[in-house]
C-alpha cells in the first residue's frame, strides 16, 4: 500500500493524518489492519475501509486529548501529512511525557481492575449474571498495567504474546495472575468459533461493528496455531466493549446470553470469587510498589 497516498485517498488533505498501530512496530501480522489517524477533531465513531485487499480503521483525534491510554497510542505515530507542523509537536510533547503516561495509564489500569473486582463480589451478592464479566474485565485491566509499568503498550492483537516474552521482575510474577484467570486454558478452535461469531454480534451492539477486522484476526491465529492468542485477543475486545455500557446494563438483561459465549464465562461463583481476590492482591500490591 502507497502511504504517502493514502491520506489524499482517504480525502483527508485539510487535517495532520498520522499511521499507529502495530503497523509501525514489529509487532505485525499480515492480518493486522492500518490504523489511520486525522486529527481533525470530530467525534465521529471509528470507519472501516478496504483499500487495495487490506484493512484501513481510520480514527478521529484531537490535540487536545489528555487521556494518557489514548496518548501512549499515538506514541511513536508515523506522521503522513502534517503542512502545519502540529502533528509533529504533539508527538514531540508526547515523547517527552512518555514515562508519567505509562506511569499514569498503569495506576488507571490497576484501578479499573479493582474496581471490577468489586462489582465481580457485588454481582455474585445480588445473583447477578454479569459477575462473570466483570471478573474478565479485572483480569484483562491488569495485563494492561503489567504492560504499561514495561514500558509497553500494544494492541490485544499482540498484548499476550508481549506478556509472555517479559523478563523476570517482581512486576511480571504477576502476569501468572493473568493467565490464571482469564481463562486461556480452555481455548480449542471449536470454542474459537463460537466466540468469535459472539464477538461480533456483540460488537455490532455496541460500536461501529468491527466484523471484518474480527473474523480476520482469528482466522489469521488459527491458521498460524496461535489458540491461545486468539481467545486473549477475543476476551480482551469484549472488555473494551462491555466496559462502554457498563452504565445501562440493567437496561439490557439480555446480553447476557451472547456474553456467556463472546466472553466464554465461567459459572462457578466460588471460583469467580477466588479469582477476583487473586486478581485484587496483584493490584493492591502493584500498587504498593510506588504507583500511589
Amino acid at each position: 500500500m502507497d502511504l504517502k497516498k493514502l491520506a489524499q485517498r482517504l480525502e483527508l488533505s485539510d487535517f495532520p493524518v498520522g499511521l499507529g498501530g502495530c503497523r509501525i512496530s514489529e509487532n505485525c501480522f499480515d492480518s493486522c489492519a492500518y490504523d489511520i489517524v486525522v486529527f481533525d477533531d470530530k467525534s465521529e465513531p471509528d470507519q472501516i475501509i478496504q483499500i487495495d485487499n487490506e484493512t484501513v480503521v481510520l480514527y478521529h483525534g484531537t490535540f487536545s486529548e489528555n487521556n494518557s491510554k489514548k496518548l501512549l497510542q499515538y506514541d511513536n505515530m508515523q506522521i503522513l501529512q502534517d503542512d502545519s507542523w502540529e502533528l509533529r509537536m504533539f508527538l514531540s510533547k508526547i515523547k517527552e511525557k512518555r514515562p508519567s503516561l505509562f506511569s499514569d495509564f498503569a495506576k488507571n489500569s490497576l484501578i479499573e481492575s479493582m474496581f471490577c473486582c468489586q462489582k465481580t463480589k457485588e454481582a455474585i451478592e445480588n445473583s447477578d449474571e454479569f459477575a462473570p464479566c466483570w471478573q474478565k474485565c479485572a483480569s484483562f485491566y491488569l495485563a494492561d498495567a503489567i504492560s504499561s509499568l514495561n514500558n509497553q503498550r500494544l494492541g490485544p492483537t499482540h498484548l499476550l504474546d508481549s506478556l509472555r516474552k517479559l523478563k523476570k521482575t517482581l512486576i511480571n510474577e504477576h502476569i501468572s495472575v493473568v493467565t490464571q484467570t482469564v481463562g486461556i486454558e480452555r481455548a480449542t478452535p471449536v470454542l474459537l468459533e463460537r466466540m468469535t461469531k459472539s464477538t461480533i454480534g456483540f460488537s455490532d451492539m455496541v460500536e461501529n461493528s468491527n466484523s471484518q477486522v474480527i473474523q480476520k484476526k482469528h482466522d489469521y491465529f488459527l491458521q498460524n496455531s496461535m489458540i491461545s492468542d486468539c481467545y486473549f485477543y477475543l476476551g480482551y475486545l469484549n472488555k473494551e466493549n462491555f466496559i462502554k455500557i457498563k452504565d445501562t446494563l440493567h437496561r439490557n438483561p439480555d446480553l447476557i446470553h451472547v456474553l456467556k459465549t463472546a466472553f466464554d464465562i465461567e459459572a462457578d461463583s466460588n471460583v469467580l470469587l477466588q479469582q477476583a481476590d487473586l486478581i485484587q492482591n496483584s493490584c493492591n500490591r502493584l500498587l504498593g510498589a510506588g504507583l500511589e
